[in-house]
């Protein structure tokens, strides 16, 4: 009986995920809990701000164990251009829910002003293009009442333009953005009340501060927010702790929805590898088929020692 009803709840629990990614409201972009690693996915204006090329691949699964729960996979790449305060960067985004899939490849431009000797203020543009994969073949339509005749062809690699913008400031230890990394609400498709897919914008805020402690010491308390019409306020509180320029470890709230434990480590001066897991606070954290989300990423910087060499910052 109980192996029967776990079954019963998962099916709920899966059609609830695809009425939100597939229902009236407002799609939302993947979600992030490393995104103090991630930046230039979220706001084109942070392309090139390290002051070096800088490489990162990302993969996340969330809610392990429900079956056809989110996962994600970014990879991005972004580099100062000579000396005149450009930068140029290239993202790219896979988004799996259920039977729906959205590819997303960005062009990230920024142009930096240098407001002081350590203080920069940059402006960026994200041109971008989606594509958009929804298997309606993989779900079980029938309620008893036959099939839903709107939902019977595929969409394949639907392709919709889009672009974004963004503002970043940033000094060697603290930083605020701000970004719209989707400006047009394309609707993908609207062929019933239960089968709308558009696009909303979505506002990011972002900021941190690098406390030194002691010289092998900092701590670095970060907050993300993310507002989006149809879905409640995303606020993310982080802090991170960073040890001997070398081990990071770190903890994060989600508001009313997950706490999170982070650890990272600097292989080398250019390459970092961080993992993330997240616990659901929700009711669907406490079901037995919920094992969490994990996520891991990989950094490496092309540090060229130019002068006297500064320790690469931490964001």
């Amino acid at each position: 009986m109980l192996k029967t009803n776990n079954k019963v709840i998962k099916k709920i629990v899966l059609g609830l995920i695809l009425f939100f990614s597939l229902g009236c409201f407002a799609q939302q972009d993947a979600q992030y809990t490393q995104y103090m690693y991630n930046t230039v996915s979220i706001n084109p204006a942070y392309a090139g701000s390290r002051g070096h090329m800088s490489l990162a691949g990302l993969y996340r699964a969330q809610w392990v164990g429900l079956e056809g729960a989110p996962e994600t996979q970014t990879f991005n790449i972004h580099t100062p251009i000579g000396y005149k305060g450009l930068g140029l960067g290239l993202s790219f985004v896979n988004d799996v829910i259920g039977p729906t899939s959205e590819t997303y490849l960005d062009l990230d431009i920024s142009y930096t002003i240098d407001i002081d000797f350590d203080k920069k203020l940059s402006f960026g543009i994200k041109p971008s293009v989606n594509l958009l994969d929804i298997q309606f073949s993989e779900l079980n339509q029938d309620t008893g009442q036959g099939t839903d005749p709107t939902l019977q062809q595929n969409i394949d690699n639907r392709f919709t333009p889009n672009v974004g913008a963004g503002v970043y400031y940033h000094t060697d230890k603290f930083y605020a953005g701000l970004s719209v990394p989707r400006i047009l609400e394309t609707t993908h498709f609207e062929e019933s009340s239960l089968s709308t897919a558009k696009e909303q914008l979505n506002f990011y805020f972002i900021s941190g501060y690098v406390f030194e402690l002691n010289p092998f010491l900092k701590f670095k308390p970060a907050i993300l927010t993310k507002l989006v019409q149809g879905a409640p306020l995303q606020l993310d509180v982080s802090g991170n702790f960073m040890l001997d320029e070398k081990f990071i470890g770190g903890v994060a709230y989600r508001w009313d929805a997950a706490f999170s434990a982070m650890f990272g480590f600097k292989i080398s001066e250019e390459f970092l590898i961080g993992m993330a897991y997240d616990r659901e606070i929700t009711d669907l954290g406490a079901t037995s088929f919920n094992d969490g989300s994990f996520e891991i990423i990989l950094r490496y910087d092309f540090i060229r020692a130019i002068g006297n060499l500064k320790s690469p910052r931490f964001f």
